[in-house]
């Protein structure tokens, strides 16, 4: 039997499903491609503290809805907030309250991690921006053949500060790390695999979904607090790595991210043209 969880009513940006011991978190949006706009930071860190108290849910399992897993953050719907903060003329204050903004989101995503429940992401389409932040704070990462991964915040003038940066190295490595946030570039699901970013390609989402609920089921049919410990143990050999690195981004942001090259580049995606980077 199938049931939306009772503690989480009027989600917008997530449903929120549980079968068995296994509950399945979709990411709806609204807006095109999953995009994560003011809705999915509030209630992201909601459902993933919800599912961590829920003693009848042992896996969880991350996916988007429709073709795509997340087009990443929502520029337009998040920048009417950020605008006057970010000013050419904004001073300790505005500054102060985008650290806060940043140390906001930075908690959304690493209530993934935290959750003691191990989380199993399945990745079909777009996986670009804060969508890798996402699936990289989960414990296992699926992927469907068409799915293709962007770190691409350099691509819009933004040193990546919600955990691509800290959680990647650990998962693929310096070297792919650093070619993928410096270049912005996209990878394809065989890439991805190759590289370990994700552990295996499966060859549409109907076949993705299925392998992503029978793992987390066999991790589910398993003594469920040695399951929360293991997560937990593994965990600590990086926490505190990630930990330092977001405070650091989190800093350097708040102080160096007001450019005109990032006013330039929301204006290229506002209409729809090549960015022209000037370094100012």
């Amino acid at each position: 039997m199938t049931a939306t969880a009772d503690n989480l009513p009027g989600l917008v940006s997530l449903k929120v499903d549980i079968e068995g011991h296994v509950a399945e978190v979709t990411l709806l949006g609204p807006s095109k491609g999953n995009a994560m706009g003011p809705d999915f930071w509030r209630e992201l860190p909601l459902v993933m503290g919800a599912l961590d108290a829920d003693p009848q849910v042992r896996a969880v399992v991350l996916t988007g809805s429709g073709a795509h897993f997340s087009y990443g953050l929502d520029l337009p719907a998040m920048m009417g907030g950020w605008a006057p903060l970010l000013a050419g003329d904004a001073l300790a204050g505005p500054r102060s309250e985008f650290h806060t903004e940043v140390r906001r989101l930075q908690a959304a995503v690493s209530s993934i991690a935290e959750c003691r429940k191990p989380v199993i992401a399945a990745v079909s389409g777009w996986c670009i921006g804060g969508g890798v932040d996402v699936v990289t704070a989960a414990d296992i990462r699926l992927a469907s053949a068409d799915a293709k991964f962007s770190v691409r915040e350099v691509r819009v003038a933004i040193v990546a500060d919600i955990g691509s940066l800290q959680r990647l190295a650990p998962i693929i490595g310096e070297g792919h790390v650093r070619e993928l946030a410096l270049t912005g570039k996209d990878i394809d699901a065989a890439r991805a695999e190759k590289i370990g970013l994700v552990n295996d390609v499966y060859p549409d989402q109907d076949a993705l979904l299925k392998a992503a609920r029978e793992l987390a089921g066999e991790i589910a049919a398993n003594p469920p607090l040695v399951v929360q410990g293991t997560k937990q143990v593994l965990a600590a050999n990086t926490e505190r790595q990630v930990a330092d690195g977001l405070r650091y981004v989190a800093a350097w942001n708040s102080a160096f991210l007001p450019s005109k090259d990032l006013g330039e580049a929301v204006q290229a995606f506002m209409e729809r043209r090549k960015p022209e980077f000037t370094g100012e």
